[in-house]
């Protein structure tokens, strides 16, 4: 017998659950792309999503998954050739990384694991000893959805300065945007990239390039320039070369209103709320993990993102959870990915989410471990409540 009743809830760190408001401003005809309206809605997005990557630079928007904006990002400062330093602390990364090794890039990793950031001391320690300055750019994710790790991108940034290296920093923003703070100017991150469907609340579909100057002069001479992720195309005069042809209309529809809801929330009260909740299940995780069976991927708790935790199952079927979560209840929880494939599942809160769902997630998983026969603490989801209690007065 289930009790589930109604549409699923998305708890995963993929396509985070749309509001109905950006749902409603897609649900209109399409205009002519020629005209005045659609123009200004271009330059409002792209002087926008500078906003929220918090820049002076040039930001870019694609017709495209995060995979595409990594491309976007490479193709725009690279050459075959070039050398690029990977820091891993992840799967994205490493996978970014991948894609570079493909175009031609001689790729080296800084090692690292799924149970820790990066230390910005190994970044400048490698940098330092790189006297010819091979390393053309470091590339690193701010999150990690595989391990639920959260990067330190200014101490990075500074790491790279002490070592007076002049590599670009380069940085993977797709479940961190929109979600916590983003400085990229003020970080002195050249190049960043994110996507739609995360914490700018918005479908799939689109990616987000942003660049500052240092990275538009080294773009000028770049080697592996494409026609359609070239930024000098896309900074042409006509409106078309911005989506390199017919812009996806109704997909800007909808991140018009997400942009909108962030802004009227507050950027500062939208980063706050992810950090509440993100706690909220990290207390229910530690009660939880009482019992032996559960524990955190993340093994400093100063590293753990306010995007998405990732949950060990320490020799139990996270599979089984998963299924009775989603068959019992409607709640479809993250698989583990990688390396932590069939040892761990993950608990999204980024985006278009709040108290009520985060909250019945965590009573869902509770019910699962108890149905399941799964050790664990008991009170998890009792110790959010109480967090959120006491930070949210009334």
């Amino acid at each position: 017998m289930s009790v589930r009743a109604g549409r699923e809830f998305l708890a995963i760190p993929g396509p985070t659950t749309v509001p109905d408001e950006v749902l409603r401003a897609m649900h209109r005809p399409a205009v002519d792309i020629y005209s005045g309206p659609l123009l200004a809605l271009t330059d409002s997005l792209l002087r926008d999503v500078a906003r929220v990557f918090n820049t002076k630079g040039h930001a870019y928007i694609y017709i495209a998954n995060g995979h595409g904006a990594w491309e976007a990002t490479l193709t725009n400062v690279l050459s075959k050739g070039d050398k690029i330093l990977v820091l891993e602390s992840g799967r994205f990364a490493i996978g970014w990384g991948d894609n570079a090794r493909r175009m031609g890039v001689e790729v080296e990793v800084l090692k690292g694991d799924m149970r820790r950031a990066v230390r910005p001391a190994e970044v400048e320690a490698r940098l330092k000893a790189d006297k010819d300055g091979a390393i053309k750019a470091v590339l690193v994710a701010q999150i990690d959805t595989a391990s639920g790790v959260v990067n330190d991108i200014e101490a990075i940034g500074k790491a790279m300065r002490a070592a007076k290296h002049d590599a670009l920093l380069m940085v993977d923003a797709v479940a961190s945007l929109g979600c916590m703070p983003f400085e990229m100017d003020a970080w002195g991150v050249d190049v960043a990239m994110s996507g739609s469907q995360k914490g700018m609340m918005t479908p799939p579909g689109l990616g987000f390039v942003a660049a500052n100057d240092r990275a538009r002069e080294v773009h000028k001479t770049a080697g592996l320039r494409t026609p359609y992720w070239d930024w000098t195309e896309r900074e042409g005069a006509q409106h078309y070369q911005k989506y390199a042809g017919t812009p996806p209309e109704h997909l800007l529809f909808g991140l018009r209103a997400a942009l909108d809801m962030l802004f009227e929330e507050g950027l500062d009260n939208v980063h706050r709320r992810h950090r509440l909740l993100a706690e909220a299940v990290r207390r229910a995780v530690g009660v939880w993990s009482e019992g032996q069976a559960i524990g955190f991927n993340i093994i400093e708790q100063a590293e753990r993102s306010d995007s998405v935790t990732c949950v060990l199952t320490n020799g139990h079927d996270p599979e089984a959870l998963r299924a009775y979560c989603n068959k019992q209840c409607g709640v479809i929880l993250g698989h583990g990915i990688g390396d932590l494939s069939g040892k761990a599942f993950r608990v999204a809160h980024m985006g278009h989410v709040n108290a009520p769902m985060v909250l019945g997630t965590l009573g869902v998983i509770e019910m699962s471990l108890g149905a399941l026969g799964v050790p664990h603490g008991k009170g998890g989801a009792q110790a959010a409540i109480d967090w959120l209690s006491d930070q949210v007065k009334a």
